[in-house]
């Protein structure tokens, strides 16, 4: 899974990187540790938008959803069973890319999990890259305020990442630059191959 991720690195850092020529996000501050769970306006890259990068909050909210509180359990999304969950199915042509620096994950030392060790794992050959994700408009029927919400792909993970993240064996779906608008645009990927590096934290 992922939710926690690391972005140092600021707004026309990452509107460069991924050449997109507005910013529609002021609030974004750089950060050593982006915590999913409180469900922050992570710098984003829409289909619909390709050359703007926005803000959009982490945890996808379906537009039937009746309050927010429905974030914490949409951080992720498998790619298995995007098509047969009710919280994603009808975003599955909605992606989007959502830059990061590295993410965090913990490896279990012991049986039970209470033993851990902290990872901190990036690109090998990118400062940036891209998670795939989804997103989705939500207003909330209370207020009337509307905002957007993705999700990070996950899927099984690789070699690496099955040695880390040994309790769940699952990992984000990190794109290589060449698959990015591949990704955005709905086009066939044929191979995404990203070689990770691991560092204790």
């Amino acid at each position: 899974m992922c939710y926690y991720i690391n972005l140092e690195r600021s707004a026309q850092q990452i509107a460069k990187r991924f050449k997109a020529g507005y910013i529609k996000i002021s609030d974004f501050e750089a950060s050593l540790i982006v915590n999913g769970f409180d469900h922050p306006k992570l710098p984003v890259i829409l289909s619909s938008e390709p050359d703007v990068l926005q803000g959009v909050e982490w945890g996808l909210i379906p537009t039937w959803a009746k309050d927010a509180s429905f974030q914490k359990n949409t951080l992720n999304a498998r790619v298995e069973t995007l098509k047969e969950k009710a919280s994603f199915k009808g975003y599955i042509h909605n992606r989007c890319l959502i830059p990061a620096h590295g993410f965090y994950e913990w490896q279990w030392l012991d049986n039970s999990g209470k033993s851990k060790q902290k990872y901190l794992i990036k690109s090998v050959n990118q400062d940036l890259f891209s998670f795939a994700g989804i997103w989705a408009p939500w207003i909330n029927p209370l207020t009337g305020e509307a905002k957007i919400t993705c999700s990070i792909l996950t899927t099984k993970a690789n070699d690496l990442m099955s040695e880390i993240h040994n309790s769940k064996q699952r990992m984000p779906v990190i794109l290589s630059p060449e698959n990015e608008m591949k990704w955005l645009h709905r086009k066939k990927i044929d191979s995404n191959i990203v070689e990770l590096i691991a560092e204790k934290y």
